[in-house]
């Protein structure tokens, strides 16, 4: 969706790499949380060559559904804490994953895309999905309706948000929004401010071939089962009268690297013991692996070569169990450094 960031550790490789931040309470295996230590992580991911860093965009988050005990996990919102990054970054792109389509308008988020692009000089990669996070939807009183009524809104709202960022005025007539006149002023710094989906249902994959710059799925694939996801894309694609090579295929994955074996599972320890004590899939590395990016620095490589050769442009990774969690902060440097560098 974009070219390689300046400074970027594998400048011969086509995938680049981005860095989802800490940016809920449970992020960090110290109590340094909080928007502080999101601002040094996107600088550190800045100094260590990444290509983009990602905020998620939710009211608040639950680790219920990874075995903890629910309540509410506090976290800095995704387009103001955007915002307030291009100020203290100045190459890496800036990313959402994804937005969640029913908590604004499409109109209103068009608005905010473009500021946050104007603000940074041209470095957003707007990322929006249907929504799923149901107890944030009762929360905010807006109903949460089928995944399909979802789904089909969302379509609509990807029609509005390439019109407004594209030519910054439109008018549009669907069955779920209706826009007259609507414009879009400052219009982003990029001509074509990528927009992409984030998803894993047939659905939603044949949305990204239909109308958006690119596609994304996380946190845990095997290059096999990806190449089905990207095959749905591409026949979407074709059948709108789009090149599929244009649609740029990225994907978020759980990282784990290690010099050897012997260092692997001592970081697999670390993870563990910042996990939530309830998920049964912790309790063996060999089964929590097998769709996620963990191995010494050669097989890390490999496998992220059998994604490149899917089309995969991007990886955006999280060092922990947790989507935005950095449960071993060295693993982050050592994948930049012995990693990253072996990819191409």
């Amino acid at each position: 969706m974009h070219p390689a960031a300046p400074g970027s550790a594998c400048p011969s490789s086509n995938v680049r790499f981005g860095l989802a931040l800490p940016q809920y309470d449970y992020s960090l295996p110290s109590a340094k949380t909080g928007w502080a230590a999101v601002v040094d992580w996107a600088v550190r991911a800045e100094e260590l060559g990444f290509s983009s860093v990602w905020l998620s965009d939710h009211l608040f988050y639950d680790l219920a559904r990874y075995g903890g005990p629910e309540g509410a996990q506090r976290g800095v919102e995704c387009f103001t804490g955007l915002a307030a990054l291009s100020a203290a970054t100045s190459r890496i792109r800036l990313g959402s994953l994804v937005a969640c389509n029913d908590l604004r308008s499409p109109a209103v988020l068009a608005k905010m895309a473009a500021t946050v692009d104007v603000l940074s000089g041209g470095r957003l990669d707007l990322g929006i999905g249907a929504g799923w996070f149901e107890a944030e939807y009762r929360a905010a009183g807006i109903p949460f309706d089928p995944p399909a009524v979802r789904v089909e809104r969302l379509g609509e709202a990807l029609q509005i948000l390439r019109g407004l960022l594209g030519t910054g005025r439109m008018t549009f007539s669907g069955r779920h929004y209706r826009l007259e006149d609507v414009r879009c002023i400052p219009r982003p710094v990029q001509p074509r401010l990528p927009v992409f989906v984030g998803g894993s249902g047939d659905a939603v994959s044949r949305l990204a071939g239909r109308y958006a710059d690119g596609f994304n799925s996380a946190w845990a694939w095997e290059p096999e089962d990806f190449a089905d996801r990207v095959a749905v894309v591409d026949r979407a694609a074709e059948k709108a009268g789009r090149d599929p090579a244009q649609i740029a295929k990225t994907l978020g994955l759980y990282a784990l690297p290690g010099g050897t074996e012997a260092e692997v599972r001592r970081r697999w320890e670390r993870y563990v013991k910042c996990s939530p004590a309830g998920r049964p899939e912790m309790r063996s590395l060999p089964v929590w692996a097998e769709d996620k990016l963990v191995g010494t620095w050669p097989q890390l490589a490999a496998l992220i070569g059998r994604f490149e050769a899917l089309g995969v442009s991007e990886i955006i990774l999280t060092f922990g169990s947790i989507p935005f969690q950095i449960c071993d902060p060295d693993a982050v440097g050592e994948f930049m450094e012995e990693v990253a560098p072996l990819v191409g």
